[in-house]
């Protein structure tokens, strides 16, 4: 019986692990998901409107429009702090923030379930330099966003507001630099 047990819970964390590898899926990046740009653009030509009718809180309590956002290159992660593919990608975040926000890259975390108690000395632990919103309680949001099958879930939305690619899992820096680039 333990055999059997062990044998399951791997079956199931393979294909967790190889989620994000099947391109014929449509949640993933714009490029594996076999819908293409037209030549001379970044965005495909039937990418969705991303819903940014929404407002958080953000570490400091304030409200944050995601609309106020429109007009910038978002990228828009869906995470919390006890989840292992978040915390390799949230480095990266901080990297492009840093490198691309003078550009006008914005880069979004919303925790979709942490408590603002553990979520504020998270972010300063992690040195995440750009904006951290409070996603407890906002299921609208993450429907908005989904499905969420798991975190991470990441939206590349372009400064038109248009989600070109969506990421569920965890992706490659290489593959969200190369979105973030393409349409800034």
């Amino acid at each position: 019986m333990i055999r059997w047990t062990i044998a399951a819970a791997s079956c199931l964390a393979l294909a967790i692990l190889t989620l994000n590898a099947d391109p014929g899926w449509p949640f993933h990046g714009a490029e594996a998901s076999g819908v293409q740009a037209p030549a001379g653009s970044a965005c495909p030509a039937n990418a969705k409107p991303a819903n940014l009718n929404f407002t958080l809180k953000d570490i400091d309590n304030k409200d944050v429009k995601l609309a106020s956002l429109k007009g910038k290159v978002i990228l828009l992660d869906f995470w919390a702090t006890w989840c292992g593919p978040c915390k390799i990608e949230i480095p990266w975040f901080v990297e492009f923030q840093n490198k691309y926000g003078k550009d006008g890259l914005q880069v979004v975390g919303v925790s979709i379930d942490d408590t603002l108690e553990k979520l504020k000395p998270y972010v300063a632990n992690a040195k995440m330099n750009y904006i951290v919103l409070q996603g407890l309680d906002h299921d609208d949001v993450q429907d908005a966003f989904g499905p969420m099958f798991g975190i991470p879930v990441t939206a590349v939305i372009s400064r038109d507001g248009r989600i070109c690619a969506k990421h569920v899992g965890l992706s490659s820096k290489d593959a969200f630099e190369r979105e973030i680039k393409s349409l800034l």
